[in-house]
């Protein structure tokens, strides 16, 4: 099931082939061979699928560069036979854009692994998109903003579902009634410059009670407690939860900040927004505010005709927010990823590590501090604010009018 080969100028691949062991009758991946085409670096992996039920199967591929100590590669840019929906056959094909996902890299002990399973991936919930399982590069590769943006790392994230809108004041007022008739209490009654746009003067921690409001108001399990025991569902006050106090496979609850990245960034490696076409911006794409210096926007890459506020919400009185959805989506379909208001993150801030992490709750293992992180900048910021690598952070009983937030929940959850 395994093969070595050379190839010049490029990588030197180990191809590694996998199954998933699930019954009696497992689907089963063999003959795996890969290739670089001469002259780029689109690398092509083949490989012989067996499944005696001959139902469709899900298909992925990991990749590590370390020898097998993990699966590290930051990986998108697949195509071809992988993902759902792919039926048992011999010669199945699937191209990698290394060029693309790790431009300029070279290893001598390049490893790929191709999975199959007949699990089925669910649907993703109303208003939600599934963000999928996989490794990116989290932090400024531009090497342009602030020092607590570096180092790079890489990181591995676990499947989840994200609203594809920030939180509207309309969403937010139905759980909000709900969850004070039903024991909970909060610290603000939030505000909104109309139904569909975002709340904001709302805190962290009326952000996280709410979360556990919206799973109870739907009868799900809530996903935050107030100590290690896990019993006492968090609904007054403010608690700082902490990790342990968290049933991370539960309910609805805030991203954590490397799953906001992951998501921001929309299945494109390296990208300066959350959008893949250009590393550059106006206002045709975000709410933010283009900031002229010298008669042009600054930094060079604010392309935007139109100075300071966004033209189209730029009204008395502030804040001047922008309906959620009324930019494009980014490659997850996820909306306001950039600009609009600034969306709280469950993580306590701290400095970046450069080792590779699984499913970080916290940079660098942090699980406490005085401050809470933000992200995706807001309708006030600048275009050099609103970079997916840009980190923000502030004391979790704060509150701004221009600051709201988006929910995730575990992918398993129905």
């Amino acid at each position: 099931m395994s093969s070595k080969s050379k190839f010049e100028g490029f990588v030197c691949l180990i191809l590694v082939a996998s199954c998933c062991l699930l019954s009696a009758a497992d689907p089963t991946v063999s003959n795996v061979r890969a290739s670089q085409r001469p002259g780029t670096q689109l690398v092509d992996i083949t490989y012989d699928l067996l499944y005696p039920d001959s139902s469709s199967l899900t298909v992925s591929v990991a990749v590590f560069d370390n020898g097998g100590a993990s699966y590290a590669v930051p990986v998108t840019a697949f195509s071809g036979a992988l993902g759902a929906g792919i039926t048992p056959g011999n010669g199945k094909k699937i191209t990698w854009d290394a060029g693309a996902d790790w431009p300029g890299k070279f290893s001598s002990n390049m490893q790929f692994r191709v999975t199959a399973n007949d699990q089925v991936i669910p649907t993703a919930p109303t208003g939600m998109a599934l963000i999928p399982a996989g490794s990116f590069t989290m932090g400024d590769t531009f090497n342009e903003g602030w020092g607590w943006e570096l180092p790079t790392h890489t990181v591995y994230v676990s499947a989840f579902y994200m609203d594809k809108y920030e939180v509207t004041k309309a969403l937010w007022d139905s759980v909000y009634v709900w969850g004070v008739a039903h024991g909970y209490s909060f610290d603000n009654p939030g505000l909104g410059k109309a139904a569909n746009h975002p709340v904001y003067n709302i805190n962290w921690y009326d952000m996280v009670k709410w979360c556990n409001a919206r799973s109870e108001k739907e009868g799900r399990v809530p996903a935050y407690y107030t100590s290690a025991t896990q019993t006492t569902v968090y609904r007054t006050g403010q608690v700082d939860v902490q990790n342990g106090w968290v049933k991370w496979n539960a309910g609805y609850r805030l991203p954590t900040e490397a799953e906001w990245e992951k998501a921001a960034r929309g299945g494109a490696s390296g990208h300066r927004f959350p959008w893949s076409n250009v590393d550059t911006i106006t206002h045709s794409q975000a709410n933010y505010y283009s900031y002229w210096s010298g008669g042009k926007p600054y930094p060079s890459y604010d392309l935007s005709p139109t100075e300071g506020y966004h033209p189209n919400y730029d009204n008395d009185p502030m804040p001047y927010t922008s309906p959620v959805g009324s930019f494009a989506p980014n490659g997850y379909g996820l909306y306001d990823m950039a600009g609009n208001v600034w969306e709280w993150c469950w993580d306590w801030y701290g400095s970046y590590s450069s080792a590779a992490q699984i499913d970080p709750r916290g940079p660098s293992g942090t699980s406490s501090g005085s401050n809470r992180v933000n992200r995706g900048g807001g309708w006030y910021d600048c275009a050099f604010i609103c970079r997916v690598a840009r980190r923000n952070y502030g004391w979790p009983g704060i509150v701004y009018d221009f600051m709201g937030f988006r929910s995730a929940l575990p992918s398993g959850q129905p």
